[in-house]
């Protein structure tokens, strides 16, 4: 059984965004990591940091940082490899945009790296962001709401 609920074990979020960040050439997407994990809670007020659970197993993360007035930027989007092509991706990004709406925000955006993340950038594409910007190896994205 899959579950998704709001992160009220900072633990077990900052276990599964270190994992995270341990790609393999996505490192430069964790610049200000230690800020960002020396307080959850506060990061993402205002958003939202989500866990998602399979038989009571965290298995997803995904998080929303406000960025000021309507907009918002989606974070920290991971599955383990071990959980991954069941569709959890999509689950937790639909579960995401349902609360940015709910939140008020009109417009969300995110930075990906397509060479590192070609099925996590598949997937935006799929659910209707568009590229607004590339430079080097990371794209950002956006979407309106």
């Amino acid at each position: 059984m899959l579950e998704i609920r709001d992160c009220n074990d900072y633990e077990t979020a900052k276990a599964l965004i270190l994992e995270y960040s341990k790609i393999k050439g996505a490192e430069s997407c964790f610049v200000s990591l230690d800020k960002e994990l020396a307080d959850l809670g506060s990061f993402y007020e205002g958003g939202a940091l989500l866990i998602c659970y399979e038989q009571g197993i965290p298995v997803a993360t995904v998080a929303l940082k406000k960025l000021g007035g309507t907009s918002a930027e989606v974070k920290r989007l991971y599955v383990k490899p071990e959980c991954r092509g069941k569709g959890y991706a999509r689950i937790l990004l639909e579960e995401l945009l349902s609360r940015c709406k709910d939140l008020g925000f009109k417009e969300v955006s995110l930075t990906t790296k397509p060479e590192i993340m070609g099925i996590a950038h598949a997937l935006y594409k799929k659910m209707g962001f568009e590229e607004s910007e590339r430079s080097g190896d990371t794209v950002s994205m956006k979407l309106v709401l």
